[in-house]
């Protein structure tokens, strides 16, 4: 009986979780070890998948747990951890991008051929059965002699807009290429030989705070052979269509690599009378047989078969083929693709012109900061902007970040971001040296109860305990108003209005943050905590998403579906009021040990919301109502599915009168926070729509 290959995952973060799940689904290995830098988070993830958790790569090798290993990491970081791990006798397979250079993938082919182990780039999307059967398609001339081939990467980036702005992509123009970038050569390199990359168009280009510029639409021409080629990157809010078409003689395909879905036109011998109808009727069936074959799949697998995470089970079985066999590895994804690909994103990055080449620079700073107010999640959109607007009012600000990139380098005589750990207590006291007024912004989105009180609630208390420490003035938490029962119309919400006594029915942000809220009270009473809580509405503005979830679920930019009729009163405000509310809750002594419910005047329906931005920007999405009673049925359904058929603990069912929270119901008073803070949110319609909707760039450009 063969033995498993042994498995390490070095990084884990989100992507960790992707490769995991997909090395369930890979016969003949087991995961056995996770790597990170945070413990924390290489323990959480061990923990649901049997493995041993290390907090150090030196450590991960000298216990010869594993033979081959994923590194998940941040990719300026990959090609030192490559050659470790190879040296080290390892089989290494990486994610994309494998490196910043050509020149680094070379050194890394260089040592595994050294090391006599393998190597491969982490180019997943090739793994796709939909690929497998467009290469086969083209190897048989069902296409004919090729001509043409264009590439597509049409998907909404948010952070671009809306942040978190300190992610490795957006330092640096070049980064946005280098991240997408490989999924797409990759694909060109593969079918059509070495690229030669011919010209380069940036367009839509937008202001990150603090950083310059960034380009939103790449458009790149190139040629393979005799193949012509255009690679398309739109990253502003568009469908998402990420495509690749390939144009020959005898017919075109046309491969939707996030759907897996393989289509072919051919022309057909039929009279011009017939000739039309015959060709949109074979179009028809082709989209029909795909559509039915995914449908079938996702059913059948409950959902555990979707195309990204086939994807990633077609790369790990083309990589442990390799290794099992002691045969070369796939060509998809062997070292040689790899830097021909990053060869050609080399020569797509000499020629961005210098003001898409360059981060903006500023001013050394003339004095240090000398902060008096703290900013925990100020990197965030809440945090951006609050840190911005305490600067105004002319306070030092520090932000407490979990990298030592953050959004303010042109505010660096103001503002000071300190990379410290939320874990790490006395880093918290420290941080909180000097500080008068905390504002904790922080919030984490857990899969299980267990993780929302590791993870937020255990997070929330260990920063009050910091701040009791640091004799701080003033702690201000921002907890939600998705708290609330907002299920009956008839209710009108204050202040005065509690919490359920029992929240274990409520969705987990909602549970987790009402949880956080009673810890800190009883912290207020029994400790001194210099509390008051703001729950803020629906924060819309400058920076803020066009897909907000607390309005609806949507699907892609064009299309949401409305919690309930959508007619009701939603409780908007604009986030530069809840930055105000913040501060004033931060310097009046009449805020201590009170709480906010920061909700504006201007209180839109959903409907009125999404035709304010179809007549002020031209976009028309496609809306239509909840039904709630049906996504709660729905809900349950799945609940259960996840329970008995997929065994996973902890799964929480929502109640009904938690998903008709969710349509916001019950009105809400503001009198509250304008009498005792003297709080004054936009009262005009038309000054709202402005800076919510003219203002706040919610398509990109």
């Amino acid at each position: 009986m063969a033995i498993d290959i042994k498995v390490g995952l070095i990084g884990a973060g989100y992507i960790a979780g992707w490769h995991a799940d997909a090395l369930r689904a890979t016969p003949g290995v087991r995961l056995t070890a996770v790597c990170d830098v945070s413990r924390g988070a290489a323990e959480a993830l061990a923990s649901a998948h049997g493995a041993r958790a290390f907090g150090s790569v030196e450590d991960l090798i000298a216990s010869g747990a594993v033979e081959a290993v994923h590194i998940l990491t941040p990719p300026q970081s990959h090609a030192a951890l490559v050659k470790t791990c190879l040296g080290a006798g390892l089989h290494v397979l990486v994610e994309k991008p494998v490196a910043l250079s050509g020149d680094e993938v070379a050194e890394i082919n260089a040592a595994a051929k050294a090391s006599g182990r393998h190597f491969a780039a982490g180019h997943n999307f090739m793994g796709l059965p939909a690929y497998a059967r467009l290469k086969r398609k083209i190897a048989a001339g069902d296409l004919g002699r090729l001509s043409s081939a264009e590439i597509t990467w049409s998907f909404p980036l948010a952070p671009l807009r809306s942040g978190p702005f300190g992610l490795w992509m957006l330092r640096e123009p070049r980064n946005l290429i280098l991240e997408l970038g490989p999924h797409l050569f990759a694909f060109a390199h593969d079918l059509f030989g070495p690229v030669t990359v011919t010209g380069l168009s940036l367009g839509k280009l937008i202001d990150l705070p603090g950083s310059g510029t960034r380009p939103q639409s790449w458009r790149i021409t190139a040629r393979a052979g005799d193949v012509d080629i255009a690679f398309n990157l739109q990253l502003v809010e568009t469908l998402d269509d990420r495509s690749l078409t390939v144009r020959g003689s005898s017919g075109i395909a046309r491969l939707d690599y996030a759907a897996d879905v393989l289509t072919l036109a051919h022309e057909n011998t039929a009279d011009l009378v017939l000739n039309p109808f015959a060709r949109q009727m074979a179009t028809g069936w082709e989209n029909l047989r795909e559509g039915t074959v995914n449908a079938a799949r996702q059913f059948t697998s409950l959902n555990r078969k979707s195309p990204y995470a086939l994807s990633f089970q077609g790369l790990f079985a083309g990589f442990y083929a390799a290794i099992r066999g002691d045969t070369p590895m796939d060509a998809r994804f062997d070292g040689a693709a790899a830097e021909t690909v990053m060869r050609a994103i080399d020569a797509t990055i000499v020629l961005m012109p210098d003001q898409g080449r360059e981060t903006k620079t500023f001013p050394a700073p003339r004095r240090a900061p000398k902060p008096t107010a703290l900013v925990i999640g100020g990197t965030g959109f809440l945090g951006r902007d609050l840190t911005r607007a305490l600067v105004a009012q002319g306070r030092d600000v520090r932000v407490l970040s979990r990298g030592a990139h953050g959004p303010f380098a042109d505010l660096a005589e103001q503002v000071e971001t300190c990379p410290v750990s939320l874990i790490d207590e006395a880093g918290l006291v420290a941080a909180m040296e000097g500080i008068e007024v905390v504002f904790n912004l922080a919030r984490a989105l857990g899969t299980t109860w267990e993780d929302c009180l590791e993870n937020d609630v255990a997070v929330s208390d260990r920063i009050a305990r910091a701040a009791l420490a640091a004799g701080v003035k003033r702690f201000v938490y921002t907890g939600t108003i998705a708290s609330y029962d907002m299920s009956d119309p008839a209710q009108r919400i204050t202040e005065q209005t509690g919490f359920a006594a029992d929240m274990s029915d409520r969705n987990l942000y909602a549970r987790s943050k009402a949880e956080c809220e009673a810890r800190l009270w009883v912290m207020h009473r029994n400790e001194g905590l210099p509390l008051c809580i703001a729950r803020p509405g629906i924060v819309v503005g400058r920076g803020g998403p066009l897909q907000h979830w607390g309005i609806g679920r949507w699907h892609g930019a064009g299309a949401v579906r409305i919690w309930g009729p959508g007619r009701n009163p939603l409780p908007f405000v604009m986030i530069g009021d809840v930055s105000d509310g913040l501060i004033r809750m931060g310097e009046q002594d009449a805020a201590l040990g009170q709480s906010f419910n920061l909700v504006g005047d201007v209180q839109l329906s959903a409907r009125a919301y999404f035709d304010a931005i179809h007549n002020r920007l031209g976009a028309r999405i496609r809306v239509t109502s909840g039904n709630l009673t049906a996504l709660w049925a729905a809900d349950a359904v799945k609940s259960a599915l996840k329970t008995y058929a997929l065994r996973r603990p902890g799964v929480i069912r929502a109640s009904l009168r938690d998903w008709k929270s969710r349509a916001h119901f019950s009105p809400f008073d503001n009198a509250h926070p304008k009498s005792v803070l003297g709080w004054a949110p936009i009262s005009d319609r038309e000054g709202f729509l402005q800076q919510a909707v003219d203002e706040a760039n919610l398509m990109g450009f």
